[in-house]
């Protein structure tokens, strides 16, 4: 059998200036070699701003709460039970623009490195630094 339970108390959490991220499973913690999955919140008011995971393939499903997800200079709000799929080198960003903490349920592969996780920031290039101005 090839596999391993995961318990809260197992969860490597990460504490970020917009919310936080709990690696459920990676590399490193796992051993996992296709997937990776993290559990993320974003505090109302922030978000994770524009970004690409060049290699990878992305599906974010909300959990709680209510996010503006940005797929290129497309955007849709999300709630509870909804997804997006994001292609290999998509930009993309979530932010939360409700009351209450967003929790997200995160799912990338395959994985890149031991982190599992591989990102180019791209918040502050054009058209992407723009895209929010006056929302």
């Amino acid at each position: 059998m090839s596999g391993t339970f995961v318990h809260a108390r197992d969860i490597e959490r990460e504490t970020l200036d917009w919310g936080g991220l709990g690696w459920i499973s990676r590399p490193s913690s796992t051993g996992a070699g296709r997937l990776t999955v993290l559990d993320v919140t974003l505090e109302p008011g922030h978000g994770h701003d524009f970004h690409k995971h060049p290699e990878q393939e992305e599906v974010i499903v909300v959990q709680s709460g209510e996010i503006e997800q940005w797929l290129e200079d497309e955007r849709s709000t999300l709630g509870p039970g909804e997804a997006v799929f994001i292609g290999a080198g998509t930009v993309h960003a979530s932010f939360n623009t409700g009351q209450e903490t967003a929790r997200l349920t995160v799912a990338l592969g395959p994985c890149v490195g031991d982190g599992g996780y591989a990102l180019g920031d791209v918040s502050g290039e054009d058209p992407w630094s723009s895209l929010r101005a006056g929302t």
